[in-house]
Formats: C-alpha cells, structure tokens, sequence
C-alpha cells in the first residue's frame, strides 16, 4: 500500500545500593508481580515494535475538567460506524472530532497477527495544534496518530479517545492515522507558526512538541509514514525550535531527516526509559521496545550528533520508585550518551485510573489500598512525595552533570509570561504538575 500522504543492544550494569535517608519511600518494598532489582538479560524484542510516549498531555492540551468529555451536541451529524464502535453506541450522534472518526474507513495493513490493532484513516483538518495550557512549556503540538499501540498502563492521554466517543481502554486497539498531515503541516506552518513567541518576549521561535498524546515511532509508522512525512516537512525550514518524545528505537530509522533539521533548527529528542527491568518494563508498557533498545537508540543518535536525553517519566510510586531504580536508569543513560535527565510522578486521569487501577488490584494488589487513598480526589499524588521525588531527581542530575534540555534553557534564559517548566524536575520542586508527566511514552 502507498504511503497515507501524497542494532545490537546494549548492556547495562545495574548495581543496588544502600538505602539512605532521603529515600522516597511510601509504599510497601517488592511488588508482589516482579522479583527484586537485578541484572537481568533482556529477552528477545517483540516482533514488529517499537518505542512509546507515556508522558505528555492535550487533544492535545489536557482537558479543564472531568466532566468535558462526551457533552458534545448529539442532535445532529452522523452514526458513527459499526468498525469503530459497539452496536450499543452506534445511533449516537456525534460532531467533531467523533464525527471525523465515525466516517473514518478502515486503513490497509500488511500486519497478519491477531494481535494487531485496528487502523483507521481519520480526516483531519488540522495537524499543528496549538496549546494554550501554561502548565506546559510549548506552544505547539504534533500527534501524527491517535491511539498508540504500545499499551501503556499508566497513559495519560487514554483521554483522547473520549474526544471521539470512544472508551480509554480502545486507546491501544483502534489506531487513527492521519491523513493528509504533510500538506496540512506545510500550510499550517506558514499561517500558524511564529519565529518569536510572545513567552519568550518576542526573541525564541515558538516550540513545537512533537509526541504529546500518542508514540510517534508507534509500529503503525513502519507502514503508513506518517511522522516521517512531518519531518520532512519541518526540514524544509530554518530557526524553529521541535522537540520530540518516544518509547521506540525506532526513531533511528530517520536519522537523515532529524540531521537535516538539527542543522537547520534547535531540535531536542527525549527518549523515555521508565525502569532497566525487562520484566516490569513488559509489564508495565506491553508492547513498547524494551528498555535496552531504547538505550541503544539514545547511544546512536548521539553518535550522530544530535541532542537527546532521557525521561524516566513516569516515576510510578511503589513499582519504579525503589531504592536504585531510578538511579540505574539515569546511569545507563549517561553512559548511553543522554545529556539530560527528567521524571515526574504518575498522574492519573479518569481514563487512565480506569485502565491502571484494576492493574494495580490484580499485579501489585499490596498496593491497591494506598492507590485509591492517593488518587481518590484528584490526579496528583501528595505533595510531600512529589517534592522528595523532585529533590531526588535534582540530585540525580547533579551527580552525573545532566544538563537542562537545550530548548528548556532558552525558556529560562527570557521573560516568561508562562509559568516555570513545572515538569523538569531539577528546575521546580514539583515536578508533576509537568505536563501530566510529558510522555507517555
């Protein structure tokens, strides 16, 4: 089928450590599913994946309330169809982007597993999104998919797939590929984008993230090329400032573009490791490459000249909090080459804690109690865990001279209107109000 638009892995030694009195500690030590840090060898990869975003938000900006979805007006407009909902929800009407969705037709795909998700091509009329919220750091946003197969448990952006009507839990199973984004973007960019933002008092380009609700390196990029083709846009131009965020190795595969654009404009990739233990890892994000194949990825792509680093978002209180674990990733990735270094506390909207609470029950039922007490009211975990996670990150950072994204600097550097990067951990002292943990990866 067409186009929708017109290595070895590395090895990690992971030592444990003593436990010391700034230990965050909260929650029960040894998670009833998985065994005691150790170094492990990592299995075979998954056929046919790639890597993941868990930490970001936005449809792209992150919903004001709980109460925004599904209060569209259903007077008028179409049924959606019987491929992309169930028979009980079908004679809805829907307007929006649930429309677009609705009338989306089934994409081609040479995938045979029964495993596979289902792919749809979703008529948008827009790919550059802008994002007003100030609790992020960026103007714009790309997602060159909706969904994303990776299956993470703890994603936030479920919640997109409730913009369309659908359940958070069909986040990983019906898959929207953009159409049409490459020409969208080159219009859009031209009309929409500024080369000095009104928070930067006029003197940086606006950024653009890219990877803010869906992985953009997701297995449905080896067939249909939608995030290539954006990049390939963005290298026709010159002094922008992009970011990109991914669970996947695949992102090696662009190599030529990225270079093209890091010799054009200011680009920054976050690659996101949330622990060196294979098995939670598998757990915990069922179908995204395994942490060594993201390693290897940040190894290369910093041979290649271009700026990355890692986010170890989210730091899962009571499964990837313990004592070492996060220090073992932030060592793999400076010795990878990562030139930065971030995590920020798991955040839970409703439509994740639907999908992540029952996990919780079933794999780590010790801490099931403490989850609910936790994230009862709202999303957040109590401030005193986030400030001692922030400082442990900060020092984190200092021990192995992880620098600030390069992009983030800048923001730092001029008068800001917005407020601080409040997910960049060494920055703030509470680093999840982040972005809803910029990432999924």
């Amino acid at each position: 089928m067409s186009p929708i638009h017109s290595l070895p892995a590395l090895r990690f030694r992971m030592r444990r450590r003593h436990a010391s009195p700034t230990t965050v500690r909260l929650f029960p030590e040894c998670p009833d599913a998985i065994s005691p840090m150790k170094t492990v060898s990592s299995p075979a990869p998954v056929a046919d994946q790639r890597g993941s975003i868990s930490d970001r938000p936005t449809t792209d900006c992150p919903p004001a309330s709980r109460t925004q979805h599904g209060t569209q007006n259903r007077e008028a407009g179409p049924v959606r169809n019987d491929a992309a909902v169930s028979p009980e929800r079908a004679p809805a009407r829907l307007v929006g982007i649930a429309r677009l969705a609705a009338s989306s037709l089934l994409a081609e795909t040479r995938r045979k597993s029964a495993e596979k998700p289902e792919y749809f091509l979703l008529p948008v009329k827009s790919i550059l999104n802008r994002c007003d919220s100030k609790r992020v750091p960026f103007e714009w946003t790309i997602n060159p998919y909706r969904g994303c197969e990776f299956a993470c448990k703890y994603c936030y952006a479920r919640y997109t797939h409730e913009y369309m009507e659908l359940d958070g839990s069909e986040f990983e199973k019906k898959i929207y590929v953009k159409k049409d984004a490459a020409p969208l973007l080159a219009g859009e960019i031209s009309r929409k984008y500024s080369y000095h933002s009104k928070a930067s008092g006029y003197t940086q380009a606006e950024h653009i993230a890219i990877g803010t609700a869906t992985d953009p390196y997701q297995p449905a990029e080896r067939e249909y090329g939608v995030t290539r083709a954006c990049l390939e846009e963005l290298a026709k131009r010159e002094g922008m400032s992009i970011s990109i965020i991914t669970k996947s190795n695949q992102i090696v595969r662009d190599l030529d573009v990225l270079q093209r654009i890091a010799e054009r404009s200011d680009l920054a990739i976050d690659i996101t490791v949330t622990t060196m233990r294979p098995r939670l890892a598998r757990l915990l994000e069922p179908r995204a490459p395994l942490p060594n194949l993201r390693l290897a990825a940040v190894k290369e792509l910093h041979e290649a000249g271009l700026a990355v680093g890692v986010s170890a978002s989210p730091l899962v209180p009571g499964i990837t909090d313990g004592e070492g674990e996060l220090e073992a990733v932030a060592a793999a990735a400076k010795e990878a080459g990562a030139q930065w270094f971030f995590s920020g506390v798991l955040f839970l909207m409703p439509s994740s804690a639907k999908t992540f609470l029952p996990f919780v029950r079933e794999k780590f039922p010790r801490l099931a109690k403490q989850y609910e007490e936790w994230y009862r009211e709202n999303g957040y975990a109590p401030e005193e865990y986030r400030r001692k996670a922030s400082e442990r990150v900060a020092r984190i950072r200092e021990k192995h001279g992880f620098r600030t994204r390069p992009w983030v600097e800048k923001k730092h550097t001029t008068p800001c209107a917005q407020l601080p990067l409040a997910w960049d951990a060494a920055a703030v002292a509470q680093p999840v109000e982040q972005a809803h943990s910029y990432a999924a990866g």
